[in-house]
């Protein structure tokens, strides 16, 4: 998959565990910064761009940019750096590609616009912090 950012590589999978505790650290450093309604989506087998979209609100602009700042700052220290950011300077709705997963932190109009979980309908939700590796 290519894209104005250049050719998208997929890493190699961190594995079932490593995937669970990027995915418990991203749910824990949102729910930390008061994120509401943090859902995770699992769309292996659904598409090959990402495995997992993780989808919370913040309440105003400086909440959702606090919260992808919040994030950035709780993973790189594991080694675990965004591919590309867009949207921190708005703060109306901040994607983090993280490329195994990738992490919406959206204004409540905006989450309430795209309704990433309906157009994902067919994903199963995956607890925050519990996520199920299958196969």
């Amino acid at each position: 998959m290519t894209s104005r950012h250049g050719p998208r590589r997929k890493a190699p999978s961190p594995g079932p565990q490593g995937a669970a505790d990027a995915l418990r650290l991203v749910t824990e450093a949102l729910v930390d910064r008061k994120a509401q309604e943090p859902v995770v989506l699992d769309l292996r087998g659904l598409t090959t761009a990402t495995d997992y979209f993780v989808i919370a609100s913040g309440t105003s602009d400086a909440h959702v940019r606090g919260m992808a700042e919040h994030l950035m700052t709780v993973l790189a220290p594991k080694g675990i750096e965004p591919h590309h950011v867009e949207g921190l300077p708005q703060g109306r709705w901040v994607l983090l590609d993280y490329v195994d997963f990738v992490v919406h932190v959206f204004h409540p109009e905006l989450r309430e616009f795209y309704q990433l979980e309906r157009l994902w309908g067919d994903a199963p939700v995956v607890a925050p912090g519990d996520p199920r590796r299958e196969g």
